[in-house]
């Protein structure tokens, strides 16, 4: 589901316009990165966790060619499923 099904499938469950629903999602998704840019974890009781996963420094290979390669340390965005998630995705 892309983002505007997504707009359509909020507006219809919720009896909202998709203006509406569309700003929810804006205002989901900015709040988030803008938050874990501020290095804070995000903690959705059921739903999930956001956080940063800290990546270090490490020598990786090049597939085609073999050749060696250096791989800077970087951060990862992370997001781990709540349980309530789990279950319903295993039902």
């Amino acid at each position: 589901m892309n983002k505007e099904e997504f707009v359509s499938y909020i507006s219809g469950q919720h009896k909202c316009t998709k203006k509406e629903a569309e700003r929810i999602i804006n205002i989901f998704s900015t709040s988030v990165i803008g938050a874990i840019e501020e290095g804070k974890e995000i903690s959705l009781a059921g739903f999930g966790i956001f956080s940063i996963n800290k990546l270090a420094a490490r020598k990786g290979r090049n597939p085609r060619s073999g050749e060696g390669l250096d791989i800077p340390a970087h951060n990862q965005p992370r997001f781990k499923a709540g349980s309530k998630l789990k279950v319903t995705c295993n039902k």
